[in-house]
């Protein structure tokens, strides 16, 4: 398979854990025989640095025609500290999301069972979870219209919903939980908001076209804690993007850092692939970033175009990074080994698995090193 990738590696860590995926891709191609061909632009702040925009119309021309997008991370403290810069880098995000379409966020959660001691949440209780968030993308309150008065001592963000939006992401919610333990669990607040009670009123109707899923219902609150006490009881969530933004954050915590945590955008023609922790400046350019949750960003790049064992090939390599203690300092403290050290070894597994040699403190890379 040919695929043209553009590659939006963004702001902060971003370019770095990018880097590592391209790696773990090239690795794929060349085991597989596919061609990946990769092309860079701009998004985020160092688009608003280069060009003046957050999202220059040659980053979003690129993004219109290819195959897919591998995504960085944005952001910068400039724009953090500044709550009234007009210009801000999550806003070329939020415009290519619109753009493209991308109504659909994916965010698999899962305990590997060789970093439980990472989390903080106890074993027995994170043992067997497995779940994947499904969040609505493109509508509700990050894009409805939003208001200050003058003197800016009032504010206001308008949640809007409409039946189709909720309709697309719910078949798609679905369809993958009849792959899996069929049941689907839709997180609102229909106590409260007019838009849940929409929710409630869609899902429940998609639903009777999937007599073998079950539907359960859980307001925010109480899926906040239940994520904590009892995580291995979703198979998949179902919820609007507010929600699904803050339960996915808060789901991090069950792998035992956000440096694991892949994710995917669908959209009708193109979807957008990407790790979910952000810029996190700090650690930009240290060798200190995990470049897990990238890597497996691209494992599920391949996965949407159905090549089902390269994206098999690339988590066990992952696995075997983590049984082999092969990880960044956010899983071992003692760690001495940095981004790119996790991505070379990932990739020569890939190539070669038998290729692989350990002294203490320090893996040596066999002949297939990927550069």
């Amino acid at each position: 398979m040919n695929l043209k990738i553009a590659v939006l590696s963004g702001d902060g860590i971003g370019p770095e854990v990018t880097l590592q995926a391209k790696k773990a891709l090239h690795a794929i191609g060349v085991v597989f025989n596919h061609e990946f061909v990769f092309e860079d632009a701009y998004i985020g702040a160092i688009a608003i640095e280069k060009t003046g925009k957050p999202l220059p119309d040659q980053t979003l021309n690129l993004c219109r025609n290819t195959d897919c997008i591998l995504f960085g991370a944005i952001g910068d403290p400039i724009y953090d500290n500044n709550p009234n810069a007009k210009i801000r880098p999550e806003q070329g995000l939020l415009k290519l999301r619109q753009e493209l379409g991308l109504f659909a966020n994916i965010r698999p959660i899962k305990a590997y069972p060789i970093l439980m001691n990472s989390s903080p949440i106890k074993k027995e209780v994170l043992e067997g979870t497995d779940f994947i968030v499904y969040r609505e993308l493109n509508g509700g309150m990050y894009f409805g219209q939003k208001t200050t008065n003058e003197a800016a001592t009032y504010a206001s963000d308008l949640c809007e919903y409409h039946e189709t939006e909720i309709e697309k992401i719910t078949h798609l919610a679905f369809q993958a939980a009849q792959t899996r333990k069929k049941k689907v669990t839709l997180v609102d607040k229909a106590n409260v908001l007019e838009t849940s009670r929409l929710w409630r009123r869609v899902v429940s109707k998609v639903a009777q076209e999937y007599s073998d899923v079950a539907l359960h219902f859980l307001y925010v609150d109480n899926a906040a804690m239940q994520i904590i006490l009892n995580p291995r009881q979703f198979d998949v969530l179902l919820t609007d993007n507010l929600f699904g933004d803050i339960l996915s954050d808060e789901a991090s915590v069950i792998s035992g850092s956000k440096g694991l945590m892949a994710s995917a955008s669908i959209g009708e023609k193109v979807s957008l692939f990407e790790p979910i922790h952000g810029c996190y400046t700090e650690a930009k350019d240290k060798n200190s970033a995990n470049p897990v949750a990238s890597i497996l960003s691209a494992a599920m790049l391949l996965e949407h175009f159905g090549l089902i064992e390269e994206a098999k090939k690339i988590v066990a390599a992952v696995e075997a990074a983590f049984i082999n203690q092969v990880v960044t300092v956010d899983l071992k403290v003692d760690s001495r080994f940095g981004t790119n050290e996790v991505g070379d070894f990932i990739a020569n597994h890939i190539m070669d698995a038998e290729d692989l040699y350990f002294k203490k403190d320090f893996v040596q890379i066999g002949r297939s090193t990927i550069v």
